[in-house]
């Protein structure tokens, strides 16, 4: 069966069969939200660090409302 008729099928489908091969493309794909799919150990590190610096100061730090307000800010500009 090609892509192209795959993907035509899909509507058809009930949504508990849309369901399951959703969750088993999930699977397939993993854990894949970063490029590449694995941080290295640079990155661990660079993470870990940021975690342990917010956890002495969590004052320091940006509620997500604050920072999603900045980000949408900067995109408009």
């Amino acid at each position: 069966m090609s892509k192209a008729e795959i993907l035509s099928e899909l509507p058809r489908l009930s949504t508990q069969d849309r369901a399951e091969i959703q969750a088993r493309l999930e699977e397939l794909v993993g854990d894949g939200w970063v490029d590449g799919g694995e941080l290295s150990d640079a990155e661990k590190a660079l993470l870990e660090g940021r975690i342990a610096e917010y956890a002495k100061h969590p004052e320091v730090g940006s509620s997500w409302g604050d920072a999603e307000a900045r980000i949408l800010a900067r995109l408009r500009r």
